[in-house]
């Protein structure tokens, strides 16, 4: 059998869907180098809670669908060593009204919480629970991945890959990037709005407290309004959140106040000290995730792979195995 040239890659960003494609795409024997203006703590995926759930992203079938192959692919490396994921409990409940359990969540087990309206919560969830009434709820096992040791983890998979990542890189157009490299792809996030140029992309801005670890057996998760979650990580904790409209990631104080007034108070904690706040901006596109491939006016293929929202780590393998899919097609034609 012949031996197939495979294009050399470049893939745009390095946040969590880049440095997926990067992975998915390295481990399959493509030339790949990363293009990034960040990496690590200063990428927008650093600031995310990052536990598995769909949230803030459209449409709603395919965010399903790459939410639970992704499900499948953080399952399996929670059971390996120095991955950063692991699985934890997720309540997720509502303050007023019904909140009946999505057929998605039915299918990976979940199970109705009890009001706290109605019923006695247990002496033993008194200290570690939401306390505030609540009206309804589920739970479920999901993935939950500490950014603080996923994404190094992601990037150490793809250098021993032979992948390479190239920071520093301020891009004004896809067509910047070397002529070498066949095909693109642009897991530009927030940064795609003026690259592609795409007016779609809506930054959320997202602002979190990291406070001092707790003893919680669960992630907590409320999205009505005050938007609230504790995410408890190995070394701290996550309390969240705002998802406003703004390009701004500079820390706002009132902001962090009410965050950990609300976790604490939902949690029936006293506010734990903060270690540090961190703000990231949702790359929300109003017309749903695109994850298509285009040409650029040189010829050469550009894969998008953007407008993520709010569950970017959710989605992020399930995207990258379609990129897979789609650069694979785009091989067959350049032969």
């Amino acid at each position: 059998m012949k031996n197939v040239r495979l294009p050399e890659v470049a893939i745009i960003g390095a946040g969590v869907s880049g440095l997926t494609c990067g992975v998915l795409l390295a481990e399959r024997n493509y030339r790949i180098t990363i293009f990034a203006e960040e990496l690590g703590e200063r990428t927008t995926s650093a600031a995310a809670a990052a536990i598995w759930l769909p949230y803030d992203a459209e449409p709603a079938d395919k965010v399903i669908n790459w939410s639970l192959r992704t499900y499948d692919q953080l399952r399996t490396l929670a059971g390996q060593q120095n991955t950063g994921v692991s699985m934890i409990e997720l309540r997720s409940f509502a303050r007023h009204g019904e909140m009946p359990i999505p057929g998605w969540a039915k299918s990976l087990g979940a199970q109705p919480l009890v009001s706290s309206a109605t019923a006695e919560i247990s002496e033993g969830e008194q200290k570690s629970g939401p306390e505030s009434v609540f009206t309804g709820g589920f739970m479920m096992i999901v993935p939950l991945t500490d950014t603080t040791r996923y994404l190094d983890y992601l990037r150490d998979r793809f250098i021993n890959a032979g992948g390479t990542i190239t920071v520093g890189v301020h891009l004004k157009e896809i067509g910047d990037i070397p002529r070498r490299f066949e095909v693109i792809v642009n897991c530009a996030g927030i940064g795609a709005g003026e690259l592609v140029p795409d007016r779609e992309i809506e930054p959320h801005r997202g602002q979190v407290a990291i406070v001092s670890k707790l003893d919680l057996p669960w992630a907590t998760v409320c999205d009505d309004p005050p938007l609230m979650y504790a995410i408890p990580r190995e070394a701290d904790c996550v309390f969240g959140g705002t998802n406003s409209t703004s390009y701004d990631r500079e820390p706002i104080p009132a902001d962090t106040e009410r965050i950990v007034a609300e976790c604490s108070r939902s949690l029936n904690i006293e506010p734990p000290p903060v270690i540090a706040i961190r703000v990231g901006l949702r790359p929300f596109r109003k017309l749903g995730v695109r994850l298509e491939s285009n040409k650029l006016s040189d010829g050469r293929t550009v894969i998008h792979n953007y407008g993520h929202g709010g569950c970017g780590f959710t989605l992020s393998w399930g995207c990258a195995e379609d990129v897979l899919k789609l650069l694979l097609f785009s091989s067959n034609s350049l032969r």
